[in-house]
């Protein structure tokens, strides 16, 4: 497979730092002030409500339930497939006429079936969950921010840990817009997500750490340039090898995958972005105010 090679290009990235990461600001502002109107579109894991998986006799599709569950206002329940015969239903309706009129429904449309599991997950069951999912992100960053400190220097743990947030907040605005569900999953893709970035960020810092002897010689500019450009190859290589499998499980992984993959689609977007402008950036202004490291 052929590779981008670009050692022997120099991009000038931090002259125009000031204009991206003015935009960046805009749109974590944006993604803010979606948060705190629109809101998240959060799902049972999140809300409470009712898990139904049944197994029917005959094969049958996502589409043919969810236009059977329509015909009672359900159209809107999040359906996963198992194999042609078993789906997980979940609704956030959690009472007994719902699961009534969802049976009852079923069989009439898609034929018989047999009950393998309900579960009714109640509203403080949903907010513990959503309480772990965000101490799982703030010991996520803390942790980054202290492995950071401890390999490097406290600077770069700041702005990777500044990069990764960025890239958080952007994901979560995406979604508002979207509005796409949160669920569990959605948590997962985010914590592999900072990962993800987060590796591209240790490899430009690295490089940065590498070529910092002669920051005085060159000046910060110039040396962030330089260690930029010198991964630069890596950065595109490693996201759009991994963009393309990713593309793919959006457009043909079905409604819960690709829920999943998008969260994948931009994260590695933004994350490469922030991983060479946001990070970087923040290193070059925090120099030319104060040079002591």
């Amino acid at each position: 497979m052929a590779t981008f090679d670009a050692s022997k290009l120099n991009f000038q990235f931090m002259k125009y730092r000031k204009i991206l990461v003015g935009l960046s600001l805009v749109c974590i502002v944006a993604s803010i002030a979606l948060l705190c109107t629109k809101g998240l579109n959060l799902g049972v894991d999140f809300t409470g409500g009712l898990v139904l998986q049944v197994k029917f006799d005959q094969p049958t599709d996502i589409a043919n339930v969810r236009s059977a569950l329509s015909k009672i206002g359900q159209g809107n329940a999040t359906i996963q497939a198992f194999d042609q015969n078993d789906v997980l239903l979940r609704f956030q309706a959690q009472d007994e006429q719902v699961r009534k009129n969802v049976l009852a429904v079923l069989s009439a449309d898609i034929g018989g079936y047999k009950i393998l599991r309900v579960d009714k997950i109640g509203p403080v069951v949903g907010k513990e969950l959503r309480a772990q999912a965000g101490y799982s992100l703030f010991l996520a960053l803390a942790g980054i921010l202290i492995y950071m400190a401890y390999r490097f220097r406290l600077r770069f743990g700041a702005a990777a840990v500044a990069a990764l947030m960025h890239d958080v907040i952007l994901m979560l605005g995406a979604y508002s817009l979207t509005g796409k569900e949160i669920s569990v999953t959605f948590i997962a893709a985010v914590l592999t997500v900072a990962g993800y970035s987060l590796n591209d960020s240790i490899v430009v810092l690295d490089r940065i750490r590498e070529n910092w002897g002669s920051v005085r010689s060159v000046g910060i500019e110039k040396l962030v340039n330089t260690s930029v450009n010198q991964t630069l190859s890596r950065t595109i290589n490693t996201s759009v090898t991994t963009l393309l499998p990713v593309m793919a499980m959006f457009l043909f992984g079905g409604e819960v995958i690709s829920n999943f993959a998008f969260a994948f689609l931009v994260g590695i977007a933004v994350g490469t972005y922030s991983s060479i402008y946001i990070a970087s950036s923040l290193l070059v202004e925090w120099y030319s105010r104060s040079p002591k490291f």
